[in-house]
């Protein structure tokens, strides 16, 4: 009886576990999903408001922006407050303000609710995150890191061509009223399973520490995007590069010397964790670059509309898919390590082979190249997630997740400026101007990215040959 009675709540725990890892998969996915999707809406949603369609990347910025402000508080609100408190609320925020950008008539308004939406996004991701590492064993947690990464990989990839769909079917505003029931389903489900766990109720926020951080990523993230522009305001550029250096460097310092800072960095001690971070991070730059610089490709460079662009895209989403399948039997077979190292080489190389596409260049033959693309940065994605947390002690969680979170997001909106930098080179290096972009010019953005990711294999050769192998169990493999 009291074999059958454990079996019973085995069971139980497990498939909360698991419904608490689609949930937070499915949160991930809406979230990054209003990152990318409106690309291919910009054109209607411009005429819709009566502005030009380039001042509609403002939509983007902002929310990328908000973001990458509003991470580094998560931890100390699901601290303060609890974990379903805090991802609730997350989700109706989130749900809520996907409403308002659908019922707005101008672009100021569109942008406070894109900030409003980015508030609840910024909570949603590492709070959703530190749910599933405090409801998954250790022995289970390549599984389940697996499951919530593809968010991450399939929506940048998905979001224009579904994009494209719904704005030439229908209207742009759907786009976001899709987010609804999704949001519904998910805050009734995040009421029932998830448990409202206090780390540290007591514990301040760090406001100094907030601000600092705050206007180190805004001004570095915007710098960069005005790089990539063709009418660049270098004065302007240098002063946002000035402060935000400045800021930097006095939000490091404080983050080290305050007793509870808004942004734990103790996590960097753990080795596996600070490799994941840094060589990582080169890593997430060179592919978030990808999904800006394909669709722009196809469509000015080779001529192809936006929906058949987003459609050959999806080959990146098929390889990411693909190795799903495998990624766990790769790891235990050969650790972190070494797939990390020639896993990280074949993804830069295959950056690499993008810059030989060409207009004749047979649809089957790219999709190829996008297909072996996209195996490499699921594998890639998926052993860093892995990685970053496997040596990290359980207390350190909330600090990790959301000092991992803020960076993931810094490198996405830095691998769009990145890929921008790099196109407006090879237009400098061909002596073209926006207006007569020519493919050579995306060859030579694409090397320039592909050189970025093998620049972060080499901090992976800091990694111990056995590190994280209670996770990935490749010790128990070979034995």
């Amino acid at each position: 009886m009291l074999s059958a009675a454990g079996s019973n709540d085995t069971s139980r725990e497990q498939k909360g576990a698991s419904l608490i890892i689609t949930l937070v998969a499915a949160t991930f996915f809406m979230e990054n999903l209003d990152g990318t999707i409106i690309a291919t809406a910009l054109p209607q949603m411009a005429h819709s408001f009566g502005v030009h369609p380039a001042d509609m990347s403002l939509g983007i910025t902002v929310y990328l922006l908000t973001l990458a402000v509003f991470i580094p508080i998560s931890g100390w609100a699901a601290d303060r407050f609890g974990l379903r408190t805090v991802f609730g609320s997350a989700i109706a925020v989130f749900t809520a303000a996907s409403v308002l950008c659908a019922t707005t008539t101008t672009l100021p308004a569109f942008a406070a609710a894109r900030v409003l939406q980015g508030i609840g996004g910024a909570m949603m991701v590492p709070v959703g995150r530190l749910a599933v590492l405090r409801a998954t064993k250790k022995d289970d947690l390549m599984r389940a890191i697996a499951i919530i990464t593809w968010p991450g990989l399939v929506a940048p990839v998905i979001g224009p061509p579904l994009g494209g769909f719904i704005t030439t079917y229908s209207s742009w505003r759907w786009i976001f009223y899709l987010n609804v029931p999704l949001g519904i389903v998910g805050l009734l489900l995040t009421l029932r399973y998830i448990d409202n766990v206090r780390e540290d109720t007591q514990r301040r926020f760090d406001l100094p520490g907030f601000a600092l951080c705050g206007i180190a990523c805004t001004t570095l993230l915007y710098a960069m995007e005005l790089v990539g522009r063709t009418d660049a305001d270098w004065p302007m550029i240098g002063a946002l590069v000035a402060v935000g250096a400045v800021a930097s460097v006095a939000s490091y310092w404080h983050l080290r010397r305050a007793a509870q800072p808004v942004v734990d960095l103790s996590a960097l001690k753990v080795k596996t964790f600070a490799v994941a971070m840094g060589g990582g991070s080169l890593f997430r730059i060179a592919i978030s670059a990808a999904p800006f610089l394909l669709p722009l490709m196809f469509q000015v460079g080779f001529g192809m509309n936006a929906f058949e662009s987003g459609l050959l895209t999806l080959a990146v989403f098929a390889g990411n898919l693909s190795m799903k399948l495998i990624t766990t039997q790769v790891m235990r077979r050969f650790g972190f390590r070494p797939v990390l190292i020639v896993n990280g080489v074949l993804a830069a190389l295959s950056l690499a082979a993008m810059s030989l596409l060409t207009p004749s260049t047979p649809k089957f033959a790219i999709a190829v190249v996008l297909f072996a693309s996209g195996l490499s940065r699921s594998l890639q994605f998926t052993a860093l997630n892995t990685l970053s947390f496997a040596d990290v002690p359980k207390t350190q969680m909330s600090g990790a997740s959301a000092l991992s979170s803020t960076l993931f997001q810094m490198t996405m909106g830095v691998g769009v400026a990145v890929g921008a930098i790099a196109l407006r080179f090879g237009e400098w290096l061909h002596g073209h101007d926006a207006h007569s972009i020519g493919p050579e010019d995306f060859s030579v953005a694409f090397l320039i990215v592909a050189l970025v990711g093998l620049l972060g294999v080499a901090n992976l050769f800091g990694l111990a040959r056995d590190a994280g192998a209670l996770v990935s169990e490749h010790r128990k493999e070979k034995a």
